[in-house]
């Protein structure tokens, strides 16, 4: 074969490939389409005539058997379609995001998020994160919508305008850390094992964009030894993320300890090409208007959150007794993390 040939094989490949995504697309948006107009013609001749569930159940006899070769006409299957068209329009199944997701994924926002804003963000983060239908429904058990973007930070007065806004809905308040059964809530030690242990449901909570570096990562400064607790680099901002843990409630203090870490990174980690470091301080609870106050007095990018083993307890009373029971989500890392050493004058 000619040198060239490698060339022609990975372009025509690649066509290959997206032609397939692009029918497959085509596909999925078809029978969204088709599912939605189904159920209109349910919802719309139950309205006007006032039947009940013994012709959906006909419906779905006559239906399968004209069609034996095709699947999803029970009659449970139908209801959702009638519930599909109720809770869309046409042009919003057709234009949001809602109608790149596959049936299984409409399943689940129709019987987990509650109304059409919260469908539309979930669809919308589905469809951009690449979601599966488990962690879609981890992500509304866990109220993931209502925590987004809401950590304190003084990110509008530290950071370039066009990061500000990402950086902001990278953090969330609180972290649900719903895979830690910790026997002494008081220990920070403890909490950043089991967190390391559990390495994927934690990355699965902290967002897209962050990759795991290391843990009590050791910064030789002048011949004395620090460690921070946790460290990542969220590839999307370009930036090492500092991770400090705190089993208490915030105290102002804690501000001048993530700084000099966040600081060390900076000279002794980051590459010439990275943006800096931005500092997340995880307390077990906190009072808004202090940190709001303590990240004043820095000029560090820096988020303080709280951290929560269970969901229910940030909930409403009225949601505490109906909230489900999370499924196991992802197979757990098994590997040994080895500490990362770093002195200073070291290359990055």
């Amino acid at each position: 074969m000619p040198e060239w040939y490698p060339e022609l094989l990975s372009s025509v490949s690649g066509h290959v490939a997206a032609g397939r995504r692009r029918s497959i697309a085509a596909v999925n948006q078809q029978v969204i389409q088709t599912y939605w107009a189904i159920g209109r013609d349910i919802l719309e001749r139950q309205e006007s005539e006032g039947w009940g569930s013994k012709v959906i159940d006909r419906l779905s006899t006559d239906l399968r058997r004209q069609f034996p070769e095709a699947k999803g006409f029970s009659p449970r299957s139908l209801k959702y379609m009638r519930a599909f068209a109720a809770a869309w329009t046409l042009d919003e199944i057709v234009q949001q995001p809602a109608a790149q997701l596959p049936w299984g994924h409409q399943m689940v926002l129709l019987d987990k998020a509650g109304n059409t804003e919260a469908r539309l963000w979930y669809a919308a983060a589905a469809v951009e994160h690449g979601w599966s239908r488990n962690v879609l429904v981890h992500h509304i058990e866990t109220r993931r919508m209502e925590r987004s973007g809401k950590a304190v930070t003084n990110f509008e007065a530290t950071l370039p305008p066009e990061d500000t806004d990402l950086a902001q809905q990278s953090f969330k308040d609180p972290y649900v850390f719903d895979f830690v059964a910790m026997t002494d809530r008081r220990n920070e030690r403890e909490l950043e094992n089991q967190l390391v242990d559990h390495i994927q449901k934690f990355l699965l909570e902290l967002g897209q964009g962050f990759a795991f570096v290391g843990r009590q990562v050791r910064l030789v400064i002048d011949e004395d030894e620090f460690f921070t607790d946790l460290l990542f680099y969220h590839l999307k901002l370009r930036a090492y993320v500092v991770i400090e843990l705190k089993a208490t409630k915030f105290d102002p203090s804690y501000l001048g300890q993530l700084g000099m870490y966040m600081a060390a990174v900076d000279d002794l980690l980051a590459h010439k090409d990275d943006k800096p470091t931005i500092g997340l301080l995880l307390c077990k609870s906190k009072n808004d208007l202090v940190a709001e106050y303590a990240l004043r007095t820095t000029q560090m990018p820096i988020g303080v959150s709280e951290w929560k083993t269970e969901i229910v307890e940030s909930l409403p009373e009225e949601f505490a007794t109906t909230l489900p029971s999370i499924e196991e989500l992802e197979a757990e890392l098994s590997q040994d993390i080895s500490n990362t050493t770093v002195t200073q004058g070291d290359s990055p």
